[in-house]
């Protein structure tokens, strides 16, 4: 006997869906910033040893799929902060 355990309706939609099809830099950081909470581009190109210019284009890959959040930063407005929307 086999025991199968069932999920909620809400629980089985994928969170990762949208990501799916996006370049592998874009996942990396959506996958960095599921595990910190708030980065700025910088942290990100850092945290995931991507150069800057391929942490930018993954950043516009995810705002175009609304997988990411950003706001200027109270500290530095110059400096915008990310976070994950999903």
């Amino acid at each position: 006997m086999s025991a199968t355990k069932t999920v909620p309706a809400e629980e089985s939609s994928d969170r990762w869906e949208s990501v799916r099809e996006l370049p592998p830099s874009a996942k990396l950081v959506a996958k960095v910033l599921d595990y910190n909470d708030t980065l700025t581009q910088s942290q990100l190109a850092e945290e995931t040893l991507l150069p800057a210019r391929t942490v930018r284009y993954a950043l516009t890959r995810l705002e175009e799929e609304n997988v990411v959040d950003s706001r200027f930063s109270f500290s530095d407005a110059r400096k915008r902060l990310y976070t994950l929307a999903i």
